[in-house]
């Protein structure tokens, strides 16, 4: 007789989800159960998935399972399937409601590259927002001060994103934080410090001692001096192109013949060396100098026209005693003067009447 095809009545299919609470960029595998067995004439079952009324890809197919392979968020919804021979549509699953699960971010880090927050100047510096954990599209902001100065926004479905300035300037020295944020409110990292570095600029020597003429025995300072770059700054000298060890900005020399010669310095603050232009020093003679300020009388005392001191009186005297021995100063000057002989111009005659 005829071949006779067996319908399988609504209740007869189920559709299960797994996981049943699956997790943003998670799998889920949907499997569409026959509950009822069946004898079929007219070839083997066909099914298909669907979603809020739209078919899943790839459509009809011969296995009763869908894998999905990453959900998000906007995957939630009403999802069933179906089932048919190859004549006609047999059967359909109740509805299954599927709510995909948004993790909030956490940990939220900002990274600097280079790493360590030192940047030269004129270089490109990168800040680099982190979740350790968070679904979905993450929106991530930058700030720049304690004020918080938005930089950038960016929104995205990744665990960080990057923020970049293509050349740093000095203003550029700052605080910097960032902030993420997938719809559960913003997490903000920890401030981190970013710190631009200038090189060094060329180093200027100066060679300073006791006369105009460099001679042996004198002792003379050698400084060495960057204009520009940031600190630390390291100085090391050189004589003849032999280096003096590294000192610090300045040091004193004792000369002796062997030390003539050109001499010239370096100061490198980690960004580059930087030498300065080669100083001439020509030592000769024999050091016989005296220091011409021994010769110059002690400020302590003053002189009016005596070739002895009048010591100075206390400004804590008593009136009375102070107005008797200004009027002995006076007198005692008025006679030593009296007693030097008196200027007359040549040519001029004294006049007698």
């Amino acid at each position: 007789g005829p071949p006779h095809l067996l319908l399988l009545w609504p209740g007869s299919l189920l559709l299960t989800a797994t996981p049943s609470r699956p997790v943003e960029g998670g799998s889920v595998t949907l499997t569409c159960n026959v509950l009822v067995p069946s004898r079929r004439l007219d070839g083997p079952l066909q099914f298909c998935f669907f979603r809020d009324s739209r078919v899943l890809w790839p459509g009809w197919s011969s296995s009763p399972e869908l894998q999905l392979p990453k959900v998000w968020r906007e995957d939630s919804g009403s999802y069933w399937c179906e089932e048919k021979t190859m004549a006609a549509r047999v059967a359909r699953s109740p509805r299954v409601q599927i709510q995909v699960q948004r993790v909030p971010v956490c940990n939220v880090s900002l990274e600097t590259q280079p790493p360590g927050g030192q940047v030269q100047k004129g270089e490109r510096l990168a800040l680099v927002c982190m979740v350790a954990r968070g679904t979905g599209d993450i929106t991530f902001l930058w700030y720049k001060g304690a004020l918080g100065l938005n930089l950038e926004t960016k929104t995205q479905r990744s665990l960080a994103a990057k923020y970049e300035i293509p050349a740093v300037r000095d203003s550029d020295t700052d605080k910097y934080y960032c902030a993420a944020d997938n719809g559960y409110g913003p997490s903000l990292s920890e401030l981190v410090s970013v710190t631009v570095r200038i090189p060094v600029s060329r180093p200027v020597l100066t060679i300073r001692g006791p006369g105009a003429l460099a001679e042996v025995g004198d002792v003379v300072e050698l400084r060495c001096e960057a204009q520009r770059g940031s600190p630390p700054i390291l100085y090391r000298f050189y004589h003849k192109n032999v280096t003096l060890g590294r000192k610090g900005a300045s040091f004193n020399l004792s000369l002796t013949a062997e030390h003539s010669g050109n001499y010239s310095c370096e100061a490198d603050n980690g960004l580059g060396a930087r030498r300065s232009e080669a100083v001439p020093l020509n030592v000769t003679g024999v050091h016989a100098r005296t220091s011409p300020l021994s010769s110059l009388p002690s400020s302590s005392c003053f002189y009016v026209n005596s070739p002895a001191p009048l010591q100075g009186q206390s400004m804590y005297e008593n009136g009375e005693e102070a107005y008797k021995n200004l009027h002995l100063n006076i007198n005692d000057i008025l006679q030593r003067t009296s007693s030097l002989p008196q200027y007359r111009p040549r040519g001029h005659a004294s006049r007698t009447r």
